[in-house]
């Protein structure tokens, strides 16, 4: 998809862990830009991690110090980087609790820029929350961080949502990183249908979906069967499917999870909810693994990020594919077109 039109700010793109695969394709994705027809972005981490990953992998990208007024401009010839010190040499998948710091830091930076209208959407590359625990970060991953700096940037509390987005199919899960027995008693009618409404809305404002149709999923096999296998279906996601229906939100279940995915029904909807994190992310990843975007909606910034990890087995060793990344910068770079046009 063009853009609306060109950018005149850059996206911010975050470091990720410096030990894992995130210098390694955000090189391949600059060194590719012209052949994915990328908007320019400015990189937020150490430049040394750059020099370095890029002579380990062999490849020839010209990196330059460059800040957002420059970044664009700079784009076309070098990969244009603001300068956020690691913290300790990096070792290539070798994750390291004092470069905390640093990946913390290009995060809070990337959303500080999007707030001062100098970046035009935040793009971030992969982190590794146990490293982060071990200086003492305190949230679930970079959604909940994200929705952390909003909150206290704008006094106003969000709730992210997030979304798996890819060629095939959308998937929303209601509740994140919890564990699976304490899913039931997390999921509450206002959190679903909250849920459902922020989808909605950014639905239509960002993605330009007239009338988003919204399909809901089941908690239990077969939505409950009635009630024979759960009553959580009957109980508390069809009260909140009722009440969105009498909002003019076009939705529908909740569905058997089991025949929700295949080509047929996805055509009947522009967004699946799903109760809990693999019901959405396990369809999201098998129908497009390497095409698939995590989107956090709900947010007053645009954020985009690949749908994998860190992968510091791989890292440094030329295999890792830049594609998810691609896809989520070029995600932003539409986004972010549509909402300056």
């Amino acid at each position: 998809m063009p853009l609306d039109r060109p950018l005149d700010r850059p996206l911010a793109l975050t470091q990720g862990d410096p030990a894992g695969i995130g210098p390694d394709i955000t090189l391949a994705a600059w060194a590719a830009r012209e052949t994915y027809d990328l908007p320019p972005f400015l990189f937020l981490g150490d430049p040394a991690v750059l020099k370095s990953r890029a002579a380990l992998l062999g490849i020839d990208v010209p990196i330059r110090e460059a800040d957002t007024e420059s970044a664009v401009s700079t784009f076309a010839d070098a990969l244009p980087v603001l300068p956020v010190p690691a913290g300790v040499e990096v070792a290539v998948g070798e994750p390291h609790a004092a470069t905390a710091r640093g990946t913390i830091g290009a995060i809070e930076k990337a959303v500080s820029l999007c707030f001062e209208g100098r970046a035009a959407a935040v793009v971030t590359n992969p982190i590794a929350k146990s490293i982060l625990y071990q200086a003492g970060f305190g949230f679930p991953g970079h959604t909940e961080f994200l929705a952390d700096l909003a909150e206290k940037a704008t006094g106003t509390k969000v709730l992210p949502v997030m979304m798996l987005a890819g060629p095939k199919l959308r998937a929303i899960p209601v509740t994140i990183h919890i564990p699976l027995k304490d899913v039931p008693a997390a999921l509450t009618e206002a959190l679903i249908a909250e849920t459902c409404r922020i989808t909605h809305h950014d639905l239509k404002t960002r993605f330009g979906i007239e009338r988003p149709r919204l399909a809901v999923a089941g908690l239990n096999p077969h939505a409950g069967e009635d009630g024979a296998i759960g009553r959580e279906d009957q109980d508390v996601i069809h009260p909140a499917i009722f009440k969105l229906r009498a909002e003019g939100i076009h939705v529908f279940g909740p569905l058997p999870a089991d025949t929700m995915f295949h080509d047929e029904a996805r055509a009947r909807y522009d967004a699946a909810i799903c109760m809990y994190h693999d019901q959405a992310l396990i369809p999201a990843k098998a129908l497009g693994f390497d095409t698939s975007v995590n989107v956090t909606l709900g947010l007053p910034f645009i954020r985009t990020s690949p749908d994998h990890g860190t992968a510091f087995g791989i890292a440094g060793q030329g295999v890792a594919r830049e594609t998810s990344l691609v896809e989520a910068i070029r995600l932003a770079g539409e986004l972010a077109s549509k909402a300056t046009a």
